[in-house]
This record gives structure tokens, C-alpha cells and sequence, in this order.
């Protein structure tokens, strides 16, 4: 007979995909009044290009040939030139030192530029992803701040940007981040209750992390949370099975391991009933 795990993979595998389907301008405005400040062009000569289209297809072209000095110049260019897809490229090479040395300032002021470019009463549909990962990247370097630069810990103005991207573009990551804050992190005061609204609305999005963090909680009956053993473990399991790195992902597969253990027989057909209804809404 199989297992519970076995069964719920087979109908997470054949439904899960729907859970994944992841210019001048006014600069947003924290609570506070202030923009997100924007860094200035750089001044060093660029290369010509027949356009900022070209030069953006040049520069990913050439990062993904291994050439990231002839890439950065070329997306240089192009971001100059109102490319915002450059200015996040630039952005995401400096934040993760892909082919260059790590600069968190420089990635910062890169997605400074996209956030503050963006205009809440003329919207690009386009760019919205792009957009709305800028300022979730502001909110986690806000958070924490940039050691040996300006920008200190500021978790309050984290909230407000994290809140900003889950409102207006329902960014799942930004919903996730957002849940965490009011669930106690960086050390405000808890609201369960916001918590739990926002983790479920990542969660229905197919973002893994809040599935689990939701699973663990409905689960265990956290923070005072009514237990919801079999709904807890549903979330659980679609967690589980998009977990593919065992070790960035090993506290998820420790949470569903737990809870299998702990979980009865009427648990774990009650959570297969659940996921089975969950993957038929999706698709």
C-alpha cells in the first residue's frame, strides 16, 4: 500500500505546477515622507549600442557566455537608457557576486533606482515583477543594514516596504516576509492574526517557505493557534515536495518529517483529502 508521503507526491507532482505559475515617475514614499533614495548614473564612458534593447540582449548574452566585465558595461548602457530589466540584472550580479565581488551598497542603489522610478498612477504591467522585487530587495537590506555603510537597520521601514510590494503587486515573497515581521521577527510586537492572513496568502501562491512556516504553525497549534493537524499537514506536504535543495531546504524537510511521525491515520487522510481538493482548485 502506499505511502501517505507516496500518495500525496503523486498528486502534488501531477498538479503542483499550478501553484508556481511566480516612465518618469513618482518615487514611492514611506509612512515618513521620505523616497527611497536613488543612486546617481555612474560617469564612466559607455560603449555604443544601436539602442537599449540591443545593449540589454548584449549584456545577457555575454553573462551567460562568462564574460561579466563585457556584460556589466553593456547593461550599464542599457539601464542608463531607462532598461529596467538592466538595472535589475545589474542589481542581482552585485547582490550575489556572480562573476564580480559582492557589493550589497551598489546592488542596493541599483534597486533604489527601479523603486524610485516607479509610478503608482501609470503602471507598466511589464515591468511589475521587476518592480516589486526591487522593493523587496530594499526590505531585507533594510532589515538588517549594510555593515560599513549608510544604511543602518531600520525595521520599520522594512515593514512598510515589504508592505508596499504585498499590497500593491501581491508579491509572494514580500507576503511571506511581511508575515514573519508580524509573527515577532526582528523583534516587533506580534500580531498573529496579520500573520497568519498574509502567510496564507503566500502560501496559496505556492511560496514554499510560507507553506511550511504555515503548516508547522496550523500543525502544532503555534502561538496559540487552534490545532489543524490534517490542514497543517496538507501545507506540510506541498512544502515537502517542492523542497529540492537538502540543505537550504532541510528545516522544511525536518518540519514534515516531524509532523509525519506525529501525525495519526485519520491525520494524514484527512491532509490527502485536503491537498487533493487544494491541486483540484489550481487547475
Amino acid at each position: 500500500m502506499p505511502t501517505f508521503r507516496g500518495r500525496a507526491a503523486a498528486a502534488v507532482f501531477l498538479g503542483l505546477g499550478a501553484l508556481f505559475a511566480g516612465a518618469r515617475v513618482h518615487a514611492f514614499e514611506d509612512s515618513g515622507g521620505a523616497k527611497i533614495e536613488s543612486a546617481k548614473a555612474e560617469q564612466a564612458p559607455l560603449p555604443a549600442f544601436a539602442s537599449a534593447g540591443a545593449a540589454l540582449r548584449a549584456g545577457l548574452e555575454d553573462f551567460r557566455a562568462g564574460d561579466p566585465a563585457a556584460a556589466i558595461e553593456a547593461l550599464k548602457y542599457a539601464a542608463a537608457r531607462g532598461e529596467l530589466l538592466a538595472l535589475w540584472k545589474l542589481a542581482k550580479i552585485y547582490a550575489s557576486g556572480d562573476g564580480v565581488p559582492r557589493d550589497d551598497l551598489r546592488a542596493y542603489e541599483y534597486f533604489s533606482q527601479i523603486a524610485g522610478n516607479y509610478d503608482e498612477d501609470d503602471p507598466n504591467r511589464r515591468d511589475r515583477a521587476i518592480v516589486s522585487s526591487a522593493f523587496v530587495a530594499l526590505g531585507i537590506y533594510t532589515l538588517d543594514g549594510i555593515p560599513g555603510s549608510k544604511i543602518a537597520a531600520d525595521p520599520q521601514r522594512a515593514l512598510r516596504l515589504f508592505q508596499f510590494a504585498a499590497t500593491n503587486f501581491g508579491d509572494p515573497d514580500a507576503q511571506y516576509r511581511l508575515a514573519r515581521m508580524h509573527l515577532g521577527a526582528a523583534g516587533l510586537m506580534k500580531d498573529i492574526r496579520e500573520g497568519l492572513r498574509w502567510l496564507f496568502l503566500a502560501a496559496d501562491k505556492g511560496h514554499v517557505e510560507a507553506q511550511a512556516l504555515l503548516g508547522q504553525m496550523l500543525f502544532s497549534g503555534r502561538d496559540g493557534i487552534h490545532p489543524q493537524r490534517a490542514r497543517g499537514l496538507m501545507w506540510l506536504t506541498l512544502a515537502r515536495e517542492a523542497a529540492i535543495d537538502s540543505k537550504k531546504d532541510k528545516w522544511i524537510i525536518e518540519l514534515y518529517d516531524k509532523a509525519v511521525a506525529a501525525a495519526n491515520d485519520q491525520d494524514r487522510n484527512e491532509a490527502l483529502a485536503y491537498l487533493e481538493d487544494h491541486l483540484r482548485r489550481r487547475n
